[in-house]
């Protein structure tokens, strides 16, 4: 069931996007060579509840840490560890807060230090392709009619769409209905309506497209082991258009 949020729930949701976007720039000054994943977890941590918010990840399902981090060919669900960053990594920190039961969730995949070309342009085709499937988002537009422009972005750079892990709704809970694929076909799924709530979140392989999971159970990566990119933003249906509430420039 897709659940419409009221005036006073956007509100909350508005605020733990902003405390999530809020993280997401804090963490991002601290990204260089030589600095550990574990300790951009526990900025993370400590800025969130320092919003009055709870980091949504901790102990979702078990997961051990605040945020994910996952680096270059780990796609998602990386636990933060003392592996330090190096030149010319990518790493993608995914961030959830929950502010008076209410969750925002975003991630970007950044550079760390100089990165190679073939790395910059997976960041800027994953990034474009989020922003392919916001500017569709409005009322009346059925939901993969998004999922499609997100695919044929991605895919007309030649690059692979994950298919495994896909967007969500979000709420009260992290992860709600609709399930959003980054593939599909146009005019198809349900309408968009004001007020639902949505995480789209595209995940790129430079390569080929299937993933597998680690060991630890949590950790995706790229059965190629080829680099991959991840970008997602919470967003909710506006009677015309749509507002982004992780994002500094909201």
């Amino acid at each position: 069931m897709i659940i419409c949020k009221s005036e006073t729930e956007l509100g909350f949701m508005r605020e733990a996007g902003r405390i999530v976007a809020e993280t997401h720039a804090l963490i991002k000054q601290y990204i260089e060579p030589g600095i550990t994943t574990e300790e951009l977890d526990v900025i993370a941590d400590r800025y969130i509840r320092s919003q009055n918010a709870l980091p949504s990840f901790k102990g979702y399902n078990g997961f051990p840490a605040s945020i994910c981090a996952s680096v270059n060919e780990e796609l998602v669900h990386g636990f933060p560890s003392k592996r330090k960053l190096q030149e010319g990594d990518i790493v993608t920190f995914d961030i959830g807060a929950q502010y008076q039961g209410y969750h925002g969730d975003s991630a970007w995949t950044y550079p760390v230090g100089t990165i190679s070309d073939e790395a910059k342009r997976l960041l800027d085709v994953t990034e474009g392709a989020l922003f392919a499937g916001l500017e569709l988002v409005k009322p009346d537009v059925r939901l993969f009619t998004i999922s499609h422009a997100i695919q044929r972005f991605i895919e007309n750079a030649g690059m692979s769409v994950v298919r495994e892990y896909v967007g969500h709704g979000i709420g009260t809970k992290l992860h709600e209905d609709p399930k959003i694929p980054n593939y599909g076909i146009a005019d198809r799924g349900p309408r968009l309506k004001p007020g639902m709530v949505l995480a789209i979140e595209p995940m790129v392989n430079a390569g080929g497209r299937h993933v597998k999971t680690l060991e630890d159970k949590w950790t995706v990566v790229t059965v190629d082991g080829s680099l991959c990119a991840h970008f997602e933003h919470t967003v909710a249906v506006t009677p015309d258009g749509m507002e982004i509430f992780t994002t500094l420039n909201a």
